[in-house]
């Protein structure tokens, strides 16, 4: 059964870092587009699904999910904020999976009563790109939260090197969401290929 996330995954801004990044072998990309402007979500979607499907790439499109239904992505991220505010029912019944961020139990039980087809969990170490008001979780709280949630698949998130990324797997996380590793990165695509590389020893084992 082929896996739901790849154990690589990583998240850019918008599909110009898609385009980037993708036809290098990505298999798992999520989008995570900040701008509000409605058109501008809706073609920057719908240009980087369209990229991911001539790919093999499995789209996740973080929190814009209207926007995510109306252009045929299957896939849609919530953090807590608009897991709050989103219909999860029409998420569902137009055929799209979810995963959730989740940073402490409460919001854990506030995500698997949503029942996503993953959670995600961070930051595991610190991290610089964005300013977290949770203290970093560690490879401990990795292992809680995989004996809580069972079969269900464990994205980890926050502070992940190639370094880190095999004890982040050995804690029982399933797969690794990466950004500023590569992003703050002096080429990033060398440091995406290395992560591929990385990835497909993964997968042969």
């Amino acid at each position: 059964m082929p896996r739901l996330l790849d154990v690589f995954y990583p998240i850019v801004p918008d599909a110009a870092w898609a385009r980037r990044l993708v036809p290098l072998g990505v298999r798992t990309l999520q989008i995570r587009y900040k701008g509000e402007d409605p058109r501008e979500i809706r073609r920057e979607i719908a240009e980087s699904l369209e990229l991911c499907i001539a790919h093999g790439c499995q789209l996740i499109v973080n929190d814009h999910w209207q926007a995510a239904i109306d252009v045929g992505a299957d896939f849609i991220h919530l953090g807590q904020e608009d897991l709050a505010t989103a219909d999860v029912a029409t998420i569902k019944a137009a055929g799209a999976k979810l995963g959730i961020s989740t940073h402490d139990e409460a919001e854990l039980a506030i995500a698997l009563a949503a029942e996503p087809d993953y959670v995600a969990l961070g930051p595991i170490w610190e991290t610089k790109l964005k300013v977290m008001k949770w203290a970093p979780q560690g490879l401990d709280r990795i292992r809680t939260w995989k004996q809580k949630i069972g079969s269900l698949p464990l994205c980890a998130i926050g502070g992940i090197t190639p370094e880190r990324a095999p004890d982040v797997l050995s804690a029982g996380a399933d797969c690794v969401a990466v950004i500023t590793d590569f992003f703050t990165h002096t080429d990033p695509e060398h440091r995406v290929s290395q992560w591929l590389s990385w990835a497909e020893t993964v997968r042969g084992n």
